[in-house]
C-alpha cells in the first residue's frame, strides 16, 4: 500500500485546516441535513488532485494527462504518396486521357519504408506504394488503377492534378505543435498519436486507492451459508465494482465485527488508501463505535445526513494529519449504491484529474405518476425507452432502498426535487444516465 496521502502534491483548492475547508472536530459543530448541493459542494472542496505518475503510454487509455504532448517530429516526415500508383511530373502529361494515353519508362521503384534512388526526370514515371516517400522532381501520383500497371513501360490515362494523392510532408503535425492538452482523458486515438511523436512514456494523475470497509455480526461473505438473521456482505462488492469502473483502486478489508478492536483492526489497514469507504454506518447515537474508532484514528466528521431518498443516514469526515477521506455510507444495498454515485464518485473523479465529475444528466417524460412527501430529494431508479415523443422514464418496480435488483433493472435515477410532492405521468424530470450503454442500443432507436 502506498504512504499516506500526504506525501503527495495538490491541485486546486479545499486543503482541510483551510478557510476554504474548514475543520470540525467535535460534534456539536458538525453540519447535519445538508442539501444535496451542500453536501457534494463540501466533500469537493475538500478532495485534492492526485499528483503524477509516469506509466508505458500503452497503458494510458482512460487516464488523465498531466503534461501537454508537444511534437519532436513531424508527420509525414516527408511527402509521401497517398495511394499505390506512379509517381510523375504533371508537365509529362499534360492533356492524358483514356482516349489519348501516354506510355511512360518505369526507371526505379519506392516500396513503403524506401527511399528513392534518384530524382525523377522530364518523361520520366516511378513505382511508388501507399506512404513511399515522394521522389525529387516527381509532383502527383497517379493511382494504378488508371494505368495498365506496366513494369518496364506503363500506359498513363490520366492527366493528374498538381499534387493529387500527395500526402505533404508535417500534414499531420510539425515540430514543437501542441497536440494533446493537459487535462485531456486519453483514448484510443491519443495513444496512437503519441506512438506517432515517439513518445512511449507519459505523465497522467495517479489512480486513488479506496479502501472499503463493511461492519455488522450479521454480515457473511458470499461464499458463506446465511443462517437465520445473516444477510450476505453484497455492498463491497457493489462499491468495489463502482470504483474499478471509473479506475479507481479498491481495496477490500472485510467484515468487521461489531466491537470497537475489530472495527480498529480493520479500519487501521485502510489508514495508506487515499479514501475509506464504510457501509458500517457512522451514526451520531453516543454507542457508535465506527465513529468512536474514526475518531480515535483523527477522524474529524464534516457533516452527518443528506436531505435525499434513499441515503439520508451520510456522513463524511476528514482524517488529519492526512487528509484522507472519509465517507460513511448508509447500509442498505441501494443507498449504498445511489450515495457512491452522488458523492463518492465525483471525489475519485477530481481526484484522478477529471473535469466532468458528474454522471450526465437528460430530460425525459416521466412513463408512471411519482408521489411522495416534500422534504427531500428523491432518487428513483426508472427504466428508460425511446419513443417517438422522446425519451420515457418509468420506476422501475420496488424502490424500497433494500432492493438492489432494480439498479439492475433501471438504466437511470430520476431526480425529484426537494420540495416537490407529486409528479404526474409526462411530466418533464431530470435522469442521472447510469447505463451509458443505452445510447448504442439499436433496439431502443439510437
Amino acid at each position: 500500500m502506498r504512504p499516506a496521502r500526504m506525501t503527495r502534491g495538490r491541485v486546486g483548492e479545499g486543503v482541510p485546516g483551510s478557510q476554504d475547508c474548514p475543520s470540525i472536530g467535535t460534534v456539536g459543530l458538525m453540519r447535519e441535513g445538508l442539501t444535496l448541493e451542500e453536501a457534494q459542494k463540501l466533500i469537493l472542496e475538500a478532495t485534492p488532485t492526485l499528483g503524477a505518475e509516469t506509466i508505458s503510454a500503452s497503458d494510458a487509455a482512460g487516464r488523465v494527462l498531466v503534461d501537454p504532448i508537444v511534437s519532436m517530429r513531424r508527420h509525414p516526415p516527408a511527402d509521401c504518396s497517398a495511394m499505390d500508383g506512379y509517381a510523375v511530373r504533371c508537365e509529362d502529361l499534360l492533356g492524358t486521357s483514356a482516349e489519348r494515353p501516354r506510355k511512360l519508362p518505369v526507371v526505379f521503384e519506392v516500396p513503403a519504408g524506401g527511399h528513392a534512388a534518384r530524382a525523377l526526370e522530364a518523361g520520366e514515371t516511378a513505382r511508388i506504394f501507399t506512404g513511399a516517400p515522394l521522389p525529387p522532381g516527381a509532383d502527383a501520383v497517379v493511382k494504378q488503377e488508371d494505368t495498365d500497371m506496366g513494369v518496364e513501360r506503363v500506359e498513363m490515362r490520366v492527366e493528374p492534378a498538381l499534387r493529387e494523392h500527395v500526402r505533404d510532408g508535417g500534414e499531420d503535425f510539425e515540430i514543437g505543435d501542441r497536440l494533446i492538452e493537459p487535462g485531456t482523458i486519453l483514448g484510443a486515438s491519443h495513444l496512437g498519436v503519441l506512438a506517432s511523436v515517439g513518445r512511449t512514456v507519459v505523465s497522467v494523475h495517479q489512480r486513488p486507492q479506496v479502501a472499503i470497509l463493511s461492519g455488522g455480526d450479521e454480515l457473511v461473505e458470499p461464499d458463506r451459508p446465511a443462517d437465520q438473521g445473516q444477510i450476505v456482505s453484497s455492498n463491497s462488492y457493489t462499491l468495489a465494482a463502482q470504483c474499478r469502473e471509473i479506475g479507481a483502486l479498491p481495496i477490500y478489508l472485510g467484515i468487521a465485527e461489531d466491537r470497537p478492536e475489530a472495527i480498529e483492526k480493520r479500519l487501521r489497514a485502510g489508514l495508506g488508501a487515499d479514501a475509506l469507504v464504510s457501509s458500517a454506518g457512522v451514526s451520531v447515537g453516543d454507542h457508535d463505535h465506527v465513529r468512536e474508532v474514526l475518531e480515535k484514528v483523527g477522524c474529524q466528521l464534516r457533516f452527518w445526513g443528506v436531505l435525499m431518498k434513499p441515503g439520508y443516514p451520510l456522513a463524511f469526515g476528514i482524517i488529519e494529519p492526512t487528509g484522507q477521506l472519509v465517507f460513511g455510507l448508509p447500509g442498505n444495498p441501494v443507498s449504498t449504491a445511489v450515495t457512491f454515485e452522488q458523492f463518492v464518485r465525483p471525489a475519485l473523479r477530481k481526484m484522478m484529474g477529471h473535469r466532468a465529475l458528474h454522471r450526465p444528466v437528460i430530460q425525459a417524460q416521466l412513463g408512471d405518476s411519482i408521489r411522495k412527501r416534500a422534504g427531500r430529494l428523491h432518487f428513483v431508479r426508472v427504466s428508460l425507452e425511446k419513443t417517438s415523443s422522446g425519451i420515457v422514464a418509468t420506476p422501475a418496480g420496488n424502490q424500497s432502498s433494500g432492493v438492489l435488483t432494480s439498479m439492475i433493472r433501471g438504466q437511470g435515477l430520476a431526480v425529484i426535487p426537494l420540495e416537490v410532492e407529486s409528479l404526474e405521468a409526462g411530466a418533464e424530470v431530470d435522469v442521472q444516465i447510469l447505463d451509458l450503454a443505452f445510447f448504442d442500443r439499436e433496439e431502443r432507436g439510437f
